[in-house]
């Protein structure tokens, strides 16, 4: 069992930047591989970004490649998304998500078995 909590969502003007944090209760951290989620309102949870469990892998959604970077720091069992150059469309519920069993990352929103809470980003315009 994994426990994710996120945090360093909030109000934000488009241009500017912003870095979520993902803090992992698992002992097993290092064996996951690790994503990041958006759920805008009135639409479904989409993949934004995600690494492998040695970190030698990354992948992005097409949307927020060159303005995002998903990393992770094992000592600490942290996941970070540096998000810059926001735009308004990037408005919604971030969430991170751990993928058991398999530590290959994926896109795929089903791959993932444990879920943060989620942390909501509003970029003004």
């Amino acid at each position: 069992q994994v426990q994710l909590v996120e945090s360093g969502g909030g109000l934000v003007q488009a241009g500017d930047s912003l870095r979520l944090s993902c803090a992992a209760s698992a002992r097993t951290f290092g064996t996951y591989a690790m994503g990041w989620f958006r759920q805008a309102p009135g639409k479904g949870r989409t993949f934004i970004a995600s690494i492998n469990w040695n970190g030698g892998n990354t992948y992005y959604a097409d949307s927020v490649k060159g303005r995002f970077t998903i990393s992770r720091e094992y000592a600490q069992n942290m996941l970070y998304l540096q998000m810059d150059s926001l735009k308004p469309e990037d408005t919604a519920v971030y969430y991170c998500a751990a993928r058991h069993f398999v530590p290959v990352a994926t896109m795929a929103l089903e791959d993932y078995t444990y879920w943060g809470q989620g942390t909501q980003i509003t970029v003004s315009s």
